[in-house]
């Protein structure tokens, strides 16, 4: 064991070697009864195992205290403990049977500053840690949620990885933006051998859950509801469809995303956070008059339609202007709407953004344009569009300056467009009214496919429109 732990360059002292090899026959002894590792070649053992555990403590300075996740027979813990004594580490560990050979080896090895946590680590577990190190097989994104109790700010996690670990370090970047920050990704491998690792460290940014769950309880006015009955869910469900939004002037968005960019963008329109029960607070960032409503999960789950299990956002809508015909259209483009379909109201106006459309005009048999699938269509786009309000379909004045949009017509071409004009694609289905199909343009497509869909046709006529201005 010395001469292949001194060939890897890490040099322990005689009390070093004699603890790490009490701990190998301990683990020898009782690996046939508890089945605590597959790998049974000695040499293999010291390599894959105890030099492998103890790597780490050359490559960056561990904090302490440390918690060893998802520790099984006590690896990486128990061999960073014999290599650097002054640390104090926890060996977290749910499984019954390995907590009790873990309860033995810190018996006979009689070290302080060794503890168990004998349970299973979840967001709920707040016993203070600067430091988490883990060769567990759970997903990056995993393990940095499952710590968000307990690890200190500032505080690092620690993963000992395979080589092909770049899709989860990449998802955990994304997933934790503003919560953790990546500050290492070393490639190694274990010396003298092809063994290939990966030390990946992640740093936290944020404050621990319970930290932020206190504060926001003090700055925030929190609604407890518990009943389908309960007035306020009452309203909320209401809000899943387009009549309570149009009435209520308030709409539900869910969504990491979506519900971040509405707090930032636009907090003065926010109204309440909804949560299960009180698991993820508001951001500290969230104006103070944010009320915070805490639903039981089955309720929660009725409102969270798309099954995001995130937090949303109860907020109002901008008021909509009613549109006046005798005044035409600004210049530029005008959007007119009559799209039934909530998802295709949402996805062409994420276009008609995009684009630079003056106004959507929302004609009276569209959808509601913050109807909860509106918005997620919309990818949030919906708070940057501006809107105004119209007749019906059927009727709008023939003499307005509008380019009638549908399957049949001329071909759309980009010195079609008048300066000051409405786009108008027809209704999902029945299309437009005879009197605008004489007038109207199409997209030219092959003949095995009948129609593009509405909101399809309707992106790529102002992606024409937008190039005819040079604004593509």
């Amino acid at each position: 064991m010395t001469a292949l732990i001194r060939r890897c360059g890490i040099e322990l002292s005689a009390l070093q070697l004699d603890r790490l090899w009490i701990y190998h026959q301990l683990l020898r002894q009782h690996n046939a009864d508890l089945n605590l590792t597959r790998i049974h070649n000695f040499a293999n053992m010291v390599l894959k195992l105890y030099v492998d555990a103890m790597l780490p403590t050359r490559m960056l300075s561990l904090p302490t205290p440390l918690m060893d996740l998802g520790s099984g027979a006590g690896m990486p813990g128990i061999p960073i403990k014999i290599v650097k004594p002054d640390l104090e580490i926890f060996l977290a560990e749910s499984r019954r049977n390995r907590v009790e050979f873990l309860e033995k080896a810190i018996e006979t090895l009689a070290v302080e500053g060794l503890s168990i946590i004998g349970r299973k680590i979840t967001p709920g577990f707040q016993a203070p840690m600067a430091g988490v190190i883990t060769r567990a097989l759970e997903p990056i994104a995993s393990t940095l949620e499952r710590v968000e109790g307990c690890l200190m700010s500032g505080g690092r996690v620690i993963f000992m990885k395979g080589p092909g670990c770049d899709s989860e370090i990449e998802d955990a970047d994304r997933r934790f933006t503003g919560r953790y920050r990546l500050i290492r990704n070393d490639a190694y491998c274990i010396p003298g051998t092809r063994h290939l690792r990966r030390l990946v460290v992640f740093q936290r940014i944020d404050e621990p859950l319970h930290f932020r769950r206190a504060g926001a309880m003090k700055r925030h006015t929190v609604r407890t509801i518990t009943s389908t009955q309960n007035s306020l869910f009452k309203e909320l469900k209401r809000l899943l469809g387009g009549k309570g939004v149009r009435k209520s002037q308030k709409a539900l968005i869910f969504g990491p995303r979506p519900v971040a960019e509405a707090l930032d963008r636009h907090p003065t329109r926010c109204i309440a956070w909804i949560s299960i029960g009180d698991q993820i607070p508001p951001p500290a960032s969230a104006p103070e008059a944010l009320q915070w409503f805490q639903l039981p999960q089955a309720l929660f789950e009725m409102i969270d339609v798309f099954g995001t299990h995130s937090p949303g956002l109860l907020v109002h809508t901008p008021p909509i202007k009613e549109w006046n015909p005798s005044e035409g259209f600004a210049k530029g483009c005008s959007l007119l709407l009559s799209f039934q379909d909530p998802e295709n109201i949402g996805a062409v106006i994420r276009a008609a953004v995009a684009f630079g459309v003056n106004h959507v005009i929302l004609l009276a048999e569209s959808a509601h344009p913050f109807h909860p699938k509106a918005i997620r269509a919309s990818a949030g786009a919906v708070f940057h569009a501006r809107f105004m309000q119209g007749p019906s379909l059927y009727q709008l004045s023939l003499d307005l300056p509008i380019v009638p949009l549908c399957a049949r017509g001329l071909e759309l071409s980009p010195d079609i467009f008048p300066p000051a004009f409405g786009l108008l694609p027809g209704m999902e289905g029945p299309g437009l009214p005879a009197c605008w199909e004489e007038k109207a343009v199409s997209i030219p497509i092959r003949p095995e496919v009948e129609s593009l869909n509405a909101a399809a046709a309707t992106a790529i006529a102002l992606y024409v429109w937008a190039g005819s201005q040079g604004k593509k």
